[in-house]
């Protein structure tokens, strides 16, 4: 039986002949594919400088430590993400606080984070659910307000736009991954995109165990000195990943565009059904769709989440969930003692949302496949 996964990577050959080259040759990492990768996607974001890591995860992780987050510090996150968008802050000491989310886009709502900010409040991380750029606008005037630091975890949207603007330039920090599944992939790994040439030094260092000399400026200047001036990690990315990240990056306008066809096909279908509800997309972006998310009442329905979900993956629907909120899993509710009732939004919404296949390689007879199969089953 053939699957449908609910996403997947799209190589070709030229993609293969790209890593083969750097296989080939000298250096397969530290090498300048790596700098090379990080030139393109600051310049197809629009900004000065973009430091390349090891995952998504590892992005996060060095934005928060160059914004200088430490025990005590609060920063406050949308609890609809991966659980990656929060464990950063645990990784530096600090401490997430959960702001609800808007019942029809799952985004962050700006009208609830500025409850959430006390003396202790150091940054906001805004996660642009499913593709979909959250309200920048509005974040960035609270953000100025109390001298907050704007992070966006964008791993969702590459390619989107707010207002014209795209996804990259709308925060002081943006984070990327190109896992697999999304809209770029080098097998693993991450990137930061910032105008801030002093987050960047930061970054650069941490992902390199926090020596501030690399293999080439130690060739430089004809040393072998180098010092360990912080904690950092080995966060770095290979070359051959990031040739594959640079030819797929060429790709990323077709890429784009094939997603958000599937993405209509299925709004023309479930606008038609009383029992589905695709979420809304604002009238002021261009949604990258790295996720198809419909929210569906089961309790209205009579039927059970589960029931539906084991139905599709037994079709071949390889469906999925994005996401339980954050602080649910077992090691919040130990740590810091959360809570049901915490974001009731984001609560009742879990139990409703389903993500759909939807990725690049994606032919119109899975497509309408999919479609056949979710109305099948909700009617």
């Amino acid at each position: 039986m053939k699957i449908i996964p609910y996403g997947k990577q799209c190589i070709d050959n030229l993609d293969i002949a790209e890593v083969i080259k750097v296989l080939k040759s000298d250096w397969i990492t530290q090498g300048s594919k790596i700098s090379e990768f990080e030139a393109a996607l600051a310049k197809y974001c629009g900004v000065k400088h973009a430091v390349a890591v090891s995952s998504g995860t590892a992005a996060l992780h060095a934005a928060m430590n160059a914004i200088g987050i430490s025990p005590g510090d609060e920063v406050i996150v949308p609890p609809i993400t991966f659980a990656a968008s929060a464990n950063c802050i645990v990784y530096q000491g600090g401490t997430p606080v959960f702001s609800d989310v808007e019942s029809s886009t799952l985004l962050l709502d700006p009208k609830k984070v500025e409850s959430k900010i006390t003396q202790n409040t150091k940054a906001i991380i805004a996660v642009d659910y499913a593709g979909q750029p959250c309200d920048y606008g509005s974040l960035r005037r609270i953000a100025s307000k109390h001298s907050l630091a704007l992070v966006s975890d964008a791993c969702h949207a590459l390619g989107a736009k707010y207002k014209g603007q795209r996804s990259g330039s709308l925060a002081d920090l943006t984070i990327f991954s190109f896992h697999p599944v999304k809209h770029i992939t080098t097998g693993e790994g991450g990137m930061i995109v910032t105008d801030n040439m002093d987050y960047v030094d930061c970054m650069r260092i941490f992902r390199n165990h926090g020596i501030t000399a690399d293999t080439h400026q130690r060739k430089k200047q004809g040393s072998w000195v180098y010092e360990m001036v912080n904690l950092g990690y080995n966060y770095r990315i290979t070359d051959f990943q990031s040739a594959l990240g640079n030819s797929q990056l060429q790709k990323l306008p077709q890429f784009l565009q094939r997603r958000r066809a599937i993405a209509r096909k299925y709004d023309k279908a479930f606008t038609l059904s009383s029992k589905i509800t695709p979420l809304i997309v604002n009238a002021n972006v261009f949604h990258a769709y790295h996720l198809y998310v419909v929210k569906i009442d089961f309790k209205v329905l009579g039927i059970d989440k589960a029931s539906l979900f084991t139905s599709l993956q037994e079709k071949g629907v390889a469906v999925n969930v994005h996401y339980m909120p954050v602080y649910l899993h077992p090691f919040y509710r130990n740590k810091f003692n959360s809570k049901l009732g915490l974001c009731p939004i984001a609560e009742a919404v879990y139990e409703q949302i389903i993500s759909l296949p939807i990725f690049p390689n994606m032919t119109d007879e899975d497509v309408n496949y999919v479609i056949e199969n979710v109305l099948n089953l909700v009617k």
